[in-house]
């Protein structure tokens, strides 16, 4: 038997069928075991809080949305509605992280990508000489004079791309994103506004970020961020936990051994999922479960990770199209980066179909008011999947962690309604 023969034995069979799965991760180990070991430590993200700490008075001053906040991005923590809790079926809490509405993209990347433009500006800065400690200063016309000379790439379906090419403009940066043809044309259109330059590609997100990484090794004074194997994008997302953990004790919930929260997060390449469950294992080891959720024709995290670690293959090995409505998730290979440090980690990967996906945007406009993009509504039918098969016992909260959507066009969301 190949290589690949063997690998592709060890996913199940439902999965390349494309049918809706709940797949037990059966690498997954005590959290304690494990967490000294991993490659990105809990120093890299406790690094990661001071940086964004550091970057607060310079996001106040490049985004006005940031001021109430003094620069801090975070989002709301909510109940759903009681319509949507009878709909997901669990009898336990539910709550939502709302990145769908983070401030200033309207999606969960701005943790990572704005994190490593922010990482690269101060790299930049002090190779010029700034040593200072009011970082607020960047913002000034002298310094986006002197980031004009640098350009900052990336490769991406939409959302990444968006963050990464908001924060560059806002420094002064040049910006370059390399989108895959499952990109939506009005966010290609919303970058191009921004003063970004945008180059389009007839092949998918691998396709999209070789271009991108070709381009940036050709590209003098420039910096690559890399949605499959940036460590900067990874400790981005992983400092949320900390805000996700004071949300909690200021609406009393308690998540320990005997009150466990299992955590639903939408995955595309698994950058920002796989940064947020290692954040969240810091806080919380083995008492937070968390669950991938992927499309049904683009499960590359849940193939990589039953094929092992150690097995590269996509999701068009086992036989699946990459097709589908959640371009936020449509990736056919998994981050390396984060299918090591998730092995030991995650409780599962759930896979849901097109249409579920579109009637919980529907559902959850209409029950609960929230505006979300197919990728971020995922996560719910993944929550409802748990409930049906008992994967949910003994949880004593769910939370649902929402990706994009708030940011959609009028004329987009209402052709996802209809």
């Amino acid at each position: 038997m190949s290589a690949l023969s063997d690998a592709l034995a060890r996913v199940p069979p439902s999965v390349r069928r494309g049918e809706p799965t709940v797949w037990t991760n059966p690498h997954r180990r005590p959290a304690g075991e494990v967490m000294d070991g991993l490659e990105v430590s809990t120093a890299d993200v406790s690094e990661a809080r001071r940086l964004w700490a550091r970057a607060a008075p310079l996001l106040a001053r490049l985004f006005p949305e940031l001021e109430a906040t003094a620069g801090r991005i975070d989002s709301a923590l909510v109940p759903v509605s009681p319509t949507i809790a009878a709909q997901l079926g669990t009898g336990a809490t539910v709550l939502v992280k709302t990145d769908h509405a983070l401030p200033v993209t309207g999606c969960i990347k701005a943790r990572g990508g704005i994190f490593e433009v922010l990482w690269y500006a101060f790299e930049v800065a002090r190779s010029l000489g700034f040593d200072g400690d009011d970082t607020a200063v960047l913002a000034n016309a002298e310094w986006q004079a002197r980031f004009a000379d640098f350009t900052v790439l990336v490769g991406s379906t939409g959302n990444l791309g968006f963050s990464v090419g908001l924060a560059a403009r806002a420094l002064g940066f040049a910006a370059e994103v390399h989108m895959s043809a499952d990109a939506k044309l009005w966010k290609k259109d919303r970058l191009r506004r921004l003063g970004v330059r945008v180059v389009e590609h007839e092949g998918d997100y691998t396709t999209a970020v070789a271009a991108a990484r070709a381009e940036a090794a050709s590209t003098p004074r420039s910096h690559f961020v890399d949605d499959e194997s940036s460590r900067h994008l990874f400790v981005g997302y992983a400092a949320a936990a900390d805000d996700l953990a004071q949300q909690l004790r200021e609406a009393g919930i308690v998540v320990d051994a005997a009150h466990p929260m299992q955590v639903y997060l939408p995955c595309g390449v698994g950058g920002a999922p796989g940064g947020v469950t290692l954040g969240l294992k810091q806080v919380w080891g083995d008492a937070v479960r968390c669950v991938f959720v992927e499309p049904v024709q683009s499960p590359s995290m849940l193939v990589q990770l039953a094929a092992g670690p150690g097995n590269p293959i996509s999701v068009y090995d086992a036989g699946l199209t990459n097709d589908t409505v959640a371009d936020g998730l449509a990736c056919a290979s998994a981050s390396a980066l984060s299918a090591r440090i998730m092995a030991p980690l995650l409780e599962g990967v759930s896979t849901v179909s097109d249409a579920a996906m579109l009637a919980w945007v529907r559902r959850l406009w209409t029950d609960n008011g929230m505006r979300l993009e197919p990728s971020a509504a995922a996560a719910f039918e993944a929550c409802a999947m748990a409930a049906g098969a008992a994967r949910s016992e003994q949880v004593a909260t769910h939370l649902i962690w929402t990706t994009g959507g708030a940011l959609l066009p009028d004329d987009v969301f209402a052709s996802l309604l209809q």
